[in-house]
């Protein structure tokens, strides 16, 4: 089983979608089985809450978290990432420099290699903006989907 963390500051907009769009991907190449995916943040600032609406919305758009392929989706809750995570995943996966610097101190490291940027799958390695502040939650849908995308090409689907 493939064990991928997804993680942002605040675990209610670009992780939980990263999160969703990869349960989504793999849901519908029929190896859901073969992934155990989540996300959590680096801060405290929103733990316990819901996915934030507008990146619900975004999702929504493209059939995710919706009747029929709800995925998990309403009970997602915002949690921090811990020193212990480090050992239960295979990726722990960042959206944005920033974030990896946090990741790395709560993480105590990364003596493995499993902390990453998304994008770094890709040919196009960039961060992913935070849409809390730009409000592109569609653009950063799209890069979402081309990580997602490379990280089930890198291991091997």
């Amino acid at each position: 089983m493939i064990r991928v963390l997804f993680v942002c500051w605040g675990n209610i907009c670009r992780s939980p979608m990263a999160e969703f769009v990869l349960k989504d991907m793999v849901a519908k190449r029929g190896i859901s089985e073969e992934f155990y995916i989540e996300s959590a943040a680096t801060s405290t600032e929103e733990i316990g809450n819901g996915i934030y609406p507008p990146a619900r919305a975004e999702l929504a758009r493209h059939g995710i978290g919706v009747a029929g392929n709800e995925l998990g989706l309403n009970d997602k809750r915002a949690r921090q990432l811990r020193r212990d995570d480090y050992d239960k995943w295979d990726f722990i996966i960042g959206m944005e420099q920033l974030n990896m610097g946090y990741m790395h101190r709560i993480l105590g490291g990364d003596p493995e290699g499993k902390v990453r940027l998304l994008m770094d799958f890709t040919d196009t390695p960039e961060d992913i903006d935070d849409p809390w502040y730009t409000g592109d939650f569609g653009g950063v849908y799209e890069q979402i989907v081309r990580g997602c995308e490379a990280l089930i090409t890198e291991v091997g689907y």
